[in-house]
């Protein structure tokens, strides 16, 4: 995909250090991610992708670093080189810009796929139902799924599940998406229609940040792709050079085993 990104950088990491006990999950990360930029991160197992994405959103604590969204500090060092966070109301004000979708659909199970989209627009941003509604209703047609809006999670299937988990994230309107092997769980004849989904919003230059093991999904959707092993950033660069052309030894070995 071409670059269309403008220079606004929306999320920056700085030297991200994450240890789990005697682990060290993330060794020094760098990256920033653009307005309108779609970005693959790929890696195998246990290279500390999932961990980066968490630590972006405060599911996990980073020991030492720096995580910047729209120009705002989450959390920075302080002179003794341990990261220290904003306070918890700051921390929500700043993360309120993102939305993050999970390998598990963690859908509300006793709620309706409509009563999913509204809960947290009406819950945590005190929107009015009556203006969320049509909203939700627009992103439920443009994942395909306007017809089952009166059904629980259990009728679906996990691409169904998955789907109405992306237009629950985008109900909340974030400038940012952050996507962890949201296909992971799936079927292969489920994972197309989630990738189709992904691909629409690519186009239309959503700002995307994507743990993936889909090669092909990285090649054609990303604008740029980040090759991690061992929590550090081992090459990144536009998504067909590093997916075709990898420069690094461990990248090379890496998509010879996926492609």
């Amino acid at each position: 995909m071409e670059n269309m990104t403008n220079n606004q950088v929306m999320l920056r990491l700085t030297q991200i250090h994450k240890k789990f006990d005697e682990l060290e999950v993330l060794r020094g990360i760098d990256l920033d991610l653009k307005k309108g930029e779609t970005k693959a991160i790929i890696g195998p197992s246990g290279s500390g992708k999932s961990t980066l994405l968490r630590c972006i959103n405060r599911l996990e604590i980073i020991d030492s670093g720096k995580i910047e969204i729209k120009g705002r500090a989450l959390a920075q060092n302080n002179s003794e080189n341990v990261a220290e966070y904003v306070s918890e109301k700051e921390a929500r004000d700043i993360l309120s810009c993102t939305g993050m979708v999970f390998q598990q659909f963690n859908l509300f199970p006793h709620m309706t796929v409509m009563q999913n989209l509204l809960e947290a627009p009406v819950q945590v941003q005190k929107r009015k139902k009556e203006d969320v509604i049509p909203e939700a209703e627009e992103l439920l047609r443009k994942v395909g799924l306007f017809e089952k809006r009166d059904n629980y999670p259990s009728r679906l299937s996990g691409g169904q599940q998955q789907r109405v988990a992306i237009a629950r994230a985008l109900c909340m309107k974030p400038d940012i998406m952050l996507f962890d092997e949201p296909t992971s769980a799936l079927d292969p004849e489920l994972t197309g229609e989630v990738l189709k989904t992904m691909r629409e919003l690519a186009a239309e230059h959503m700002t995307m940040l994507v743990v993936t093991h889909e090669m092909a999904f990285a090649r054609e959707a990303a604008n740029q792709v980040v090759f991690m092993a061992d929590g550090v950033i081992v090459e990144q660069g536009p998504a067909q050079q590093v997916i075709d052309h990898p420069q690094e030894e461990r990248t090379q070995a890496f998509l010879k085993n996926m492609l």
